[in-house]
């Protein structure tokens, strides 16, 4: 990946889901070596899995890695569109066994339902209010969205405006409970 870089065939690198650790030591051996660090660190990481903020997190932002987080709205579950018995409003929530797997324990749907009063307030939608809150968190630099419609754009871009007050950040964290790790 180094000669990717020296060649100006790429400008930057990234790298994506691992533990930290592992992140850590690729950090330590570039250093070592005097190659190309990366600069970047794709992980999975939203309200509703805040795993990252164990290990990955403080290690970007003592390293100076940009955290771009992907699945910000949880694949579309803090959109308040699910139902714990598994039924939904659309077709992904019909559909997305993967989601099932990842997100839908009671303290997820707590999340939700603390999302949901807090759009509700601010007469907003759930998406703006989860990626209010992944904006305002240290070290991250920019999600990724899933954009399918002009709409989700357009919500994404208005959650620029969103900060969440220290009531509605403390709500937030005391409906979450920790997941286990993922290994993606």
């Amino acid at each position: 990946m180094d000669d990717v870089v020296r060649m100006g065939k790429a400008l930057y690198l990234g790298a994506s889901s691992m533990p930290a650790w592992r992140f850590a030591k690729m950090l330590f051996r570039a250093d070592q070596l005097k190659l190309s660090r990366f600069v970047a660190m794709q992980n999975h990481y939203n309200v509703i899995y805040r795993e990252e903020e164990r290990e990955m997190m403080p290690l970007c932002r003592d390293e100076g890695i940009g955290v771009i987080p992907y699945s910000p709205l949880a694949r579309g579950f803090v959109a308040g569109n699910r139902q714990r018995l598994g039924a939904g409003d659309t077709l992904r929530s019909k559909s997305d066994e993967y989601s099932k797997r990842l997100y839908y324990q009671d303290s997820d749907f707590a999340v939700v339902d603390c999302i949901t009063g807090i759009a509700e307030k601010r007469g907003v939608s759930n998406a703006q209010i989860a990626l209010g809150w992944l904006l305002g968190q240290t070290g991250v630099t920019a999600p990724i969205i899933g954009a399918t419609k002009m709409q989700h754009l357009e919500e994404a871009v208005a959650a620029i405006d969103v900060e969440l007050s220290e009531a509605e950040l403390t709500a937030l964290s005391d409906a979450y409970v920790p997941h286990p790790v993922l290994n993606l």
